[in-house]
């Protein structure tokens, strides 16, 4: 991945985003998924500009479905916004990154 994106696995979720000392910003996406395509380039941008105020990180629900069911996540992509180990917000489908920076703006 490029950019300041980290992917998460089922293995590291927790430790990663759970018991993150900052807001958190998870895109849940598969590769066969085209609105996952088009939110990809905005949740890079969002890494760069949020680099050491926020984790934002990618996983793939292909590669890693323990976690991914854990969270309900039924639709892609699903974004999900944690703060203190706590899911804060969820947005399923297309977003545009003002929002998306508004929602994690929320958080910081």
């Amino acid at each position: 991945m490029a950019g300041k994106t980290l992917e998460v696995t089922d293995g590291n979720f927790q430790d990663v985003i759970m018991a993150a000392d900052k807001p958190a910003l998870v895109d849940f996406w598969a590769v066969w998924c085209g609105p996952c395509r088009a939110v990809a380039p905005i949740v890079e941008e969002i890494a760069d500009e949020y680099d050491g105020r926020a984790v934002i990180a990618k996983m793939d629900v292909d590669q890693n479905k323990q976690i991914a069911t854990q969270l309900g996540i039924q639709a892609i992509p699903t974004l999900l916004l944690v703060k203190d180990g706590e899911i804060a917000d969820r947005i399923v489908g297309m977003v545009d990154k003002r929002s998306l920076a508004a929602k994690l703006d929320a958080l910081l």
